[in-house]
C-alpha cells in the first residue's frame, strides 16, 4: 500500500521502548524522516542508531520529559530546523499508576493531567503552525481501550485519556480547514513493559502468576490474545498515511476485540 510517507517529517513521542518505538520504526520503514524524544537517553539514542543503520533515513532524537512544555517547544523548534516541515506528529505517554478511586492523592491526579493530556497540548500548540503554513498535517494521540471500556483500578488513565478524546474531536473540528487530520488510536492490552508490570502487580494482588494475568487479558478479546507493539504502529501509520485522508476526529480501537459494545 502506498502511504505518501515518504520524505515527510515524524515526530513520534516515547519512541524509546514499547509502542512508540515500534511506530518511530514504522515511519521509518515508509521512508520518513523520524524524530524521536524520551527521557532515557541511553534508550533513545539506542533506538534512534538502529533506525538510521537500517532503513537509512534522517532521525533526530532528544531526551526530555514531555510533562514540560518549554522542552517540548524546543524539540519542535530543532525539528523544524533539521526537517524542514513537521507533517505527522504522535503524542504518546507513560501510564499513570494503577490504585483505586480513594487511593488516588489529589497531586497524582494532577501529574496523571499533566503526563497524559498537557503533554498532547503542548505537542499540538507546537506543530499546528508548521502543518498549517503546509496546509498537511496528521496528529495522532495514543490513549487506550480505557476510553471505552473503563479498565479496573486504571482510574486515573481512564479519566485522563477521555480528556484526549475530547481534544482529539476539538481540534478536528477547528483544523480540517487547514487539512489537518486529528486522531486518536487506542490500544487494547499490548505486549509491553507497562503491561507486563500492570500483570505482575496484578498477580501480586491475587496471588496469582503474571502468566495467568495475561492469559485472562488475552481470553477477554475476541482474537484470544494481546497485541503486538507492531500492530499498533501500522494503525498510526495508516492514519497518518494519503489513504487515511477523509478520516478525522475519530477514536481507532486497535483491541482485538477486546471492547464489547456496539
Amino acid at each position: 500500500m502506498e502511504t505518501g510517507l515518504k520524505n515527510r517529517g515524524a515526530i513520534v513521542a516515547a519512541s524509546s521502548a514499547g509502542i512508540g518505538r515500534a511506530t518511530a520504526e514504522a515511519f521509518a520503514r515508509e521512508g520518513a524522516q523520524v524524530a524521536m524524544c524520551a527521557r532515557t537517553l541511553e534508550a533513545l539514542e539506542a533506538a534512534a542508531a538502529d533506525l538510521r543503520s537500517r532503513y537509512g533515513v534522517e532521525v533526530y532524537a532528544e531526551a526530555f520529559d514531555v510533562r514540560d512544555a518549554g522542552r517540548v517547544k524546543h524539540f519542535v523548534e530543532q525539528v523544524v530546523k533539521r526537517f524542514g516541515r513537521i507533517d505527522v506528529c504522535v503524542t504518546n505517554a507513560g501510564g499513570p499508576p494503577a490504585k483505586p478511586f480513594l487511593s488516588v492523592e489529589p497531586h497524582e491526579w494532577r501529574a496523571a493531567v499533566d503526563l497524559n493530556l498537557m503533554s498532547a497540548i503542548y505537542f499540538a500548540r507546537e506543530v499546528i503552525p508548521h502543518m498549517q503554513r503546509r496546509r498537511w498535517g496528521r496528529i495522532i494521540t495514543l490513549t487506550s481501550v480505557a476510553v471505552k471500556q473503563p479498565v479496573p483500578e486504571l482510574v486515573m488513565s481512564n479519566a485522563v485519556r477521555s480528556a484526549v478524546v475530547g481534544l482529539v474531536r476539538s481540534l478536528a473540528n477547528e483544523h480540517g480547514k487547514d487539512n489537518i487530520l486529528v486522531n486518536n488510536v487506542a490500544p487494547g492490552f499490548t505486549d509491553t513493559e507497562r503491561v507486563r508490570e500492570l500483570a505482575a502487580m496484578r498477580a501480586q494482588e491475587t496471588r496469582s502468576t503474571p502468566e495467568e494475568i495475561t492469559s485472562k487479558w488475552a481470553a477477554d478479546a475476541a482474537l484470544r490474545r494481546i497485541a503486538r507493539p507492531e500492530e499498533i504502529a501500522d494503525a498510526i501509520v495508516f492514519l497518518a498515511s494519503e489513504r487515511a485522508s477523509f478520516i478525522t476526529g475519530q477514536t481507532l480501537l486497535v483491541d482485538g476485540g477486546y471492547y464489547k459494545g456496539v
